[in-house]
């Protein structure tokens, strides 16, 4: 590397790092400001707090049923997640693989749906949870967040299947392996990099997802998840500000550790479907 190349890199570095920490400074705030008293929490900006209050976490924990909440979370995202990445899967093998008539009409609809805001598809999907029997249960809030099309996801999986080799398909089909068998173990082991960025994308907006939960979950508040159950922590005249800070600091963890595994395929994803 030449000293020019060193000298453009250190600008570079210069100009990302206060971009980067003005990006990050709010994370920080936010797990200051859980370490802190409610009296400190309007104290200023500053990020050191005076003493660490860990029994912050510990009344969220314990006192908020934030415990109940999390569990509720990972129950809804796990089995959401499950059902959305199949189903993106699937839906993206067929766009990707096989030419049928409509096909152009069917992916302008699905990219119609990006423009819907989400606030006017609450009321139907609580109508067809409630008609299924399924109200005030987490399969009712599991299949809310699992329906809907994903069409990120989708285009995702439609991309990286589109330039897999037809030679893979034909060798499998030669052997006897049907539509499903081709699919389940041929195909979907190789889309291992769209997988990861598919699961990682829906991770976060299931997990952190509020209207859809709180909606289907007023009349049962012990099925609350854990954004929904953040807002307990609002009452009629007092606001435990120290406490919502530590709550939303363990609702953080998981996407965090989940990104940190998958972060590696989900760059592989990305740059893969970028490439098409």
């Amino acid at each position: 590397m030449g000293q020019g190349s060193n000298r453009r890199a250190t600008i570079v570095s210069l100009i990302l790092i206060p971009i980067c920490l003005i990006w990050i400074y709010p994370f920080l705030w936010m797990i200051s400001a859980s370490l802190k008293t409610n009296a400190e929490f309007f104290q200023g900006t500053g990020l050191i707090p005076t003493t660490l209050h860990w029994d912050n976490y510990v009344r969220a924990w314990q006192n908020a049923h934030i415990g109940d909440y999390f569990f509720n979370s990972v129950i809804v995202t796990v089995a959401a997640v499950a059902i959305a990445t199949t189903t993106a899967a699937m839906i993206g093998y067929v766009l990707g693989r096989y030419s049928f008539p409509g096909k152009k009409l069917l992916m302008g609809l699905f990219v119609a749906t990006v423009f819907i805001p989400q606030g006017y598809t609450v009321i139907p999907i609580f109508e067809i949870v409630n008609r299924l029997g399924l109200a005030d249960t987490l399969w009712g809030v599991i299949l809310a967040e699992a329906g809907g099309v994903n069409v990120l996801s989708i285009l995702l999986f439609a991309g990286y299947f589109a330039q897999l080799p037809r030679e893979l398909e034909e060798a499998a089909q030669m052997d006897g392996a049907g539509f499903l068998r081709v699919f389940w173990s041929i195909m979907l082991p190789l889309s291992k990099p769209v997988i990861a960025s598919t699961v990682i994308l829906r991770f976060i907006t299931i997990w952190n997802s509020f209207l859809l939960p709180l909606v289907l979950t007023l009349s049962r508040p012990g099925l609350r998840t854990l954004a929904v159950g953040i807002y307990a922590f609002r009452g009629e005249y007092y606001v435990d500000w120290s406490g919502m800070a530590a709550a939303a600091t363990i609702s953080l963890l998981p996407v965090i550790i989940m990104f940190i595994l998958l972060q590696r395929y989900f760059v592989e994803g990305i740059s893969g479907a970028v490439k098409q």
